[in-house]
């Protein structure tokens, strides 16, 4: 199992939602958001995402696409809809820890190139953190399909995050951005970076799970179907809670046809 190296950088540092802390350091109003959005041969969808985050850049928060060496017009197609535009290694992981690095916001949001944020989302997470009982959390999502299994997945995905406190990308993470430079942002591995730095950051506190939801593609799961798709990503979860390399289980994904 894993998390002892974790354990050690948070160390005392650990609180819990809903306690008290002694003086937060990143309670209180929320100046900016930074919106990261990692990127890889997306030019079919990109535009459509950046513009669902005007009306947020209008309100002077940021939003920095991460391109992470795309054959196809996807830096192109961001510059003019985003604050800036990044080139790093494929890889989200080393997509957002670039995108994080180059931040300037109080808060990071990490958003998959096919998902969009709900309503308000910067004045729900505002509010949400405040008190700074919680230091990190993720939304609620719906997964935009017709498949009757897809309301299966996006509600036990939803409570796994609750009774787990291990969330999903695909639920747009937000952290404090001191306490992401705390635990060492996002781990250097190349599947199941989501799951790695949930277990960091519940080391800080319990996510804030808020009930609006972000809307994200069903494309995962019909790309190869939907069921197909369920088992592969638990069998997977299952080896890397067991200690799989995730290089090893990167290579399964791809064999699985994604």
């Amino acid at each position: 199992m894993r998390g002892g190296a974790d354990e050690a950088r948070i160390g005392a540092a650990r609180t819990h939602c809903g306690e008290a802390l002694p003086a937060p350091r990143t309670g209180g109003r929320m100046k900016r958001l930074s919106i990261i959005v990692p990127a890889l041969n997306e030019a079919e969808g990109i535009v459509a995402t950046l513009e669902s985050l005007a009306d947020l850049r209008r309100r002077g928060h940021e939003v920095i696409v991460v391109d992470g060496g795309s054959g196809d017009a996807t830096a192109d197609l961001s510059r003019g809809h985003a604050d800036r535009v990044l080139l790093a290694s494929p890889g989200r992981a080393a997509q957002m820890n670039a995108g994080a690095r180059a931040a300037v916001g109080d808060v990071l949001l990490f958003l998959h190139a096919d998902t969009r944020l709900p309503d308000a989302a910067d004045r729900l997470i505002e509010r949400g953190l405040a008190d700074g009982a919680c230091v990190w959390g993720r939304f609620d999502v719906k997964i935009c399909g017709a498949h009757p299994l897809l309301r299966v997945v996006e509600t036990l995905m939803n409570l796994r995050s609750r009774l787990t406190h291990i969330c999903t990308g695909d639920q747009a993470i937000f952290v404090c951005r001191e306490v992401f430079a705390d635990i060492g942002g996002y781990p250097d591995e190349v599947l199941m970076e989501d799951i790695g730095i949930s277990a960091r950051l519940r080391l800080a506190s319990a996510p804030l799970c808020l009930r609006q939801r972000c809307m994200t593609s069903a494309r995962r799961w019909e790309s190869r179907g939907v069921l197909r798709t369920i088992v592969l990503m638990w069998w997977l979860r299952l080896q890397y809670a067991f200690g799989v390399a995730p290089a090893r289980l990167a290579r399964a994904y791809r064999v699985g046809g994604h």
